[in-house]
C-alpha cells in the first residue's frame, strides 16, 4: 500500500476525461492534476517544446512525491513518454491511439484517427498502426480547431457542430464507420460527433487508459491504503478560474480547495 498521490497532466482540461475515470475506478487515490493551460494549445508545437514542457511538469509532480504518472495527453505522450520513463524512477502511463480497437469495430473496413498533428509526428504513432492497423485503411485527420473548442467549453453548440462535420464529413462520406478520438479533448467532443453522424462508431481511449493505471497500480502494489478518502489537488499553469469555469461546462465542478 502507498498512500502518496499519483500525478496527471494535460495541455488542458482534456485530461480531465481521464481523471473522471480513475476517480471513479480507484476512489481511494490522492491525484495532482497539472493543467499547463499556459502553453496550450500542445497539438501544434514542435515535440522538442512538448517534451521540455512534459520534463517540466514531471520535476514538478515528482517534487510532490508522485508515485505515478499519468501522462493524460495524447500529443505529449507521443512526444516525450519514452524519453520520461527513462529518465525517472517512477512508472508511467501513457495515451496510445485506439488504432486496435477501432480496426476491431470497423465494418467498412476505413478507420479515422482524429488527432493533433504532433500525435501523429513520432514513432508512437507509426509503430501502434504497423501493429494493430493491418486489414483496415486507416486515414488521419488533424481536428484542426477541435481541442481549441473545447478548452473554450464549446461542445454543445451550433460552432462545435458546424466543426465537426467540417472536420469529419468528407471521411464519412467516404465510407469510414469508425472514429478513434486521438486527443483526450475530443472526449468532451463525442456526443456531437455521434449526433452528426450517428452510424459511426466512435473509440474513446480516456476509460482503458485509466483502467490502465488502476491496474499498474496494482500489479506494482502501490494503491491506496483500504478506507482512505481520495482527494485531488489542480494545478493550473495559467488562468485558474477560466479553467474552472470550462471544467463546470463540461460537467466537472472543481472547489476551490481542489484548485491550487
Amino acid at each position: 500500500m502507498d498512500a502518496r498521490p499519483v500525478g496527471m497532466f494535460d495541455s488542458g482540461v482534456g485530461g480531465l476525461s481521464v481523471l473522471s475515470h480513475f476517480q471513479r475506478m480507484a476512489p481511494s487515490e490522492r491525484v495532482i492534476y497539472f493543467a499547463d493551460t499556459s502553453y496550450f494549445p500542445y497539438g501544434p508545437r514542435p515535440a522538442a517544446e512538448v517534451r521540455k514542457r512534459a520534463f517540466s511538469i514531471v520535476g514538478r509532480l515528482v517534487r510532490s512525491d508522485v508515485k505515478m504518472v499519468v501522462v493524460a495527453c495524447n500529443t505529449a505522450s507521443a512526444a516525450a513518454i519514452a524519453d520520461l520513463r527513462e529518465a525517472f524512477a517512477i512508472p508511467f502511463v501513457g495515451m496510445v491511439p485506439g488504432v486496435k480497437p477501432g480496426a476491431l469495430a470497423s465494418r467498412s473496413g476505413r478507420v479515422v484517427i482524429l488527432a493533433t498533428p504532433g500525435t501523429f509526428d513520432g514513432a508512437l504513432f507509426s509503430r501502434v498502426v504497423e501493429e494493430f492497423g493491418n486489414g483496415v485503411q486507416i486515414v488521419t485527420v488533424p481536428g484542426s480547431g477541435l481541442a481549441e473548442l473545447v478548452e473554450a467549453g464549446h461542445v454543445d453548440c451550433e460552432c462545435a457542430r458546424k466543426a465537426v462535420r467540417e472536420v469529419l464529413a468528407a471521411e464519412v462520406a467516404g465510407g469510414a464507420d469508425t472514429v478513434v478520438l486521438g486527443c483526450t479533448h475530443y472526449h468532451f467532443l463525442g456526443a456531437t460527433i455521434s449526433a452528426e453522424f450517428p452510424g459511426v462508431t466512435l473509440v474513446d481511449t480516456s476509460e482503458p487508459v485509466a483502467r490502465r493505471a488502476v491496474q499498474v497500480l496494482r500489479d506494482m502494489d502501490l494503491g491506496a491504503p483500504v478506507g482512505v478518502v481520495g482527494h485531488l489537488d489542480v494545478i493550473v499553469s495559467g488562468d485558474r478560474d477560466a479553467f474552472r469555469s470550462t471544467a463546470e461546462r463540461l460537467g466537472v465542478k472543481l472547489t476551490e480547495k481542489e484548485l491550487a
